[in-house]
C-alpha cells in the first residue's frame, strides 16, 4: 500500500514521529511542498492508499475525493478538519479519522501577536538590526480592554492571560451568556459595545455560515482609531478587503494575523506591504510538541485501520 504525507513544510514528519509500526505494510511518500490546485492534487495522489493530511492545508473536497479512486484512509491532525467534505468521503467508502493535538498553541500565539503590536516589537526589531535604536511608542496591557469574540476554550485562555496583565476582559459571541462569563471572571458585553470599547478584539469562533465575514467595515468602524484586531482562529471570519481598507486608512491602529483567506498567503498580497500589521503564516499551531502529538496519533490511526479499527472516525 502507498501512503502520502501531505504539506510537511518543515519535513519533520518522519523524524518526530516513529512510523515502524506500519512501515512494513506501507510504502510512505513526503510531499514537503503544497501541491497546488486540484487538477494538480489528484495527479499527485490518485495512486496512493492512505494520506495524511496537515490540519487545513490541503483541501479534499468532493470534486477531489470522488477522483482519488484507490484512496481508503484519510488521516487528518486534529479532531477537525473543514476542508475534508466528510459525507462525500463516506459516499467513497473512504474512513477519515483524526489525531490528538494540543489544546494551547494557539491561545500561547495569540498573546505573541498581542505583545508584539502593542510593543512595537517588529519595528523595534527592525531597528536594532539597520544600526538604529528606539523608533516608536508603545502602549501598555494594565487597566486597557481587552474583547474576546468566542469565551471557548481557547477564549477562555487568553482571557486568563489577560486578567493577569490587570486587562478588564470581556467578551460576546451568539450563544455567550452573562452566567458563563460571571463563571470565568469576565465581563458580558453586547457585540456593539465589544467592539466599541476594546482597546484589542480578538477572534476565538469557529468558522460557520454564522461566523463568516463577523467582522466587516461597520465593525471596524465602531473600534477605537487606537486599537488592535488579532485574528488566530480562520481568516475568513474577518472581511479581508475590509480589514485591508481598515489599516490602511487608519480606522484601526494595527492587526496581527495568524490566518488568511488563502493560504499559504499570495507573495503580492497587499497585506504585506502594511507596516500596521503583524503577520505569521498560520503557525499558531506549528509547534515541535504539536507535530509530535499530531504525527504521532496518525501513527496510532494507520496502525489501527490495517488491523482492521477505525481510531477517532470523524465520518
Amino acid at each position: 500500500m502507498k501512503l502520502a504525507i501531505l504539506d510537511d513544510y518543515h519535513s519533520v514528519a518522519l523524524n518526530v514521529a516513529d512510523w515502524s509500526p506500519v512501515e512494513p505494510a506501507v510504502q510512505i511518500s513526503v510531499f514537503e511542498a503544497p501541491l497546488g490546485d486540484a487538477d494538480d492534487v489528484v495527479r499527485a495522489l490518485e495512486g496512493f492508499d492512505i494520506i495524511v493530511a496537515m490540519r487545513e492545508r490541503t483541501p479534499f473536497p468532493r470534486y477531489v475525493l470522488e477522483r482519488l479512486p484507490k484512496l481508503r484512509l484519510l488521516v487528518t491532525t486534529g479532531m477537525r478538519n473543514l476542508s475534508i467534505e466528510l459525507a462525500a468521503a463516506r459516499e467513497q467508502g473512504i474512513d477519515v479519522c483524526g489525531t490528538p493535538m494540543l489544546g494551547y498553541p494557539a491561545a500561547e500565539h495569540t498573546w505573541a501577536l498581542i505583545l508584539a503590536l502593542v510593543k512595537q516589537i517588529p519595528a523595534e526589531n527592525l531597528s536594532m538590526h539597520r544600526g538604529g535604536w528606539q523608533i516608536s511608542l508603545s502602549t501598555g496591557l494594565q487597566n486597557n480592554t481587552l474583547g474576546i469574540l468566542g469565551l471557548g476554550k481557547l477564549g477562555l485562555q487568553v482571557a486568563r492571560v489577560g486578567l493577569a496583565f490587570g486587562m478588564k476582559v470581556q467578551a460576546w459571541s451568539a450563544n455567550l451568556t452573562p452566567e458563563h462569563c460571571a463563571e470565568s471572571g469576565v465581563v458580558y458585553a453586547s457585540r456593539e459595545e465589544l467592539f466599541s470599547t476594546s482597546d484589542i478584539v480578538t477572534v476565538h469562533l469557529v468558522l460557520s455560515d454564522r461566523t463568516r465575514g463577523l467582522v466587516g467595515p461597520t465593525e471596524f468602524q465602531m473600534m477605537k482609531p487606537t486599537a488592535y484586531l488579532v485574528n488566530t482562529s480562520r481568516g475568513p471570519i474577518v472581511q479581508e478587503s475590509a480589514l485591508i481598507t481598515a489599516l490602511q486608512g487608519g480606522a484601526i491602529a494595527g492587526a496581527g494575523l495568524d490566518v488568511f483567506d488563502n493560504e499559504p498567503l499570495p507573495q503580492n498580497h497587499p497585506l504585506r506591504g502594511l507596516d500596521n500589521a503583524v503577520l505569521t503564516g498560520h503557525t499558531g499551531y506549528v509547534m515541535r510538541e504539536n507535530y509530535i502529538t499530531g504525527y504521532g496519533g496518525a501513527v496510532e490511526a494507520i496502525s489501527a485501520w490495517l488491523n482492521g479499527e477505525s481510531l477517532r472516525l470523524l465520518n
